[in-house]
């Protein structure tokens, strides 16, 4: 894949700090892992391989931690593709096989559909060798300024909040 299709998903210049878990590369006990945003295939992309310290059984990752990964794809898509800061209100994931410790894996992320406040998505990692390893499909709700500027911890710039929802919908009320 060519990198000119690739844009950096970065937290840098929303404004407020980021110890993303997943994504962050200056939070020392989290993931580290980049993200892109493909724009020819339009979905949310990134490498990685995690090492022992995110094992479940001694060789495999941690199932909770594919999530996070996934999720963090998928939260990733609806900022890239549908243009809003959201947060997963339902999640459904089928693991086909287990991730292994010290190989490369690929995760992709894609919005299916939107209404309103409503955004699915769906995701899948799969291995260096093209066998799919989990899939998942989710709901998020996205927020508006009062949520946002509250999961942020501070007043949005107005950059950032062109991802914030003006809807008042009743969405809403699950993640109040």
């Amino acid at each position: 894949m060519t990198t000119n299709r690739l844009r950096p998903l970065t937290n840098d210049g929303w404004g407020f700090e980021s110890n993303c878990f997943v994504c962050e590369p200056r939070n020392d006990a989290g993931l580290r892992i980049p993200f892109h945003h493909d724009t020819v295939d339009n979905v949310v992309v990134a490498e990685f391989e995690l090492d022992q310290r995110f094992s479940g059984a001694p060789r495999f990752v941690h199932g909770g931690v594919t999530l996070a990964v996934i999720d963090e794809a998928m939260a990733w898509a609806t900022i890239a593709i549908a243009g809003r800061f959201a947060v997963t209100t339902e999640t459904t994931t089928r693991f086909d096989r287990p991730l292994q410790i010290g190989r490369r894996h690929r995760v992709r992320a894609w919005i299916t559909a939107t209404d309103g406040r409503s955004i699915e998505t769906a995701a899948e990692v799969v291995r260096d060798d093209g066998k799919r390893c989990a899939q998942a499909h989710a709901m998020f709700t996205a927020l508006d300024l009062d949520q946002a500027s509250s999961a942020a911890g501070a007043t949005l710039s107005d950059e950032t909040a062109r991802y914030i929802s003006a809807d008042d919908s009743p969405a809403s009320a699950a993640i109040n």
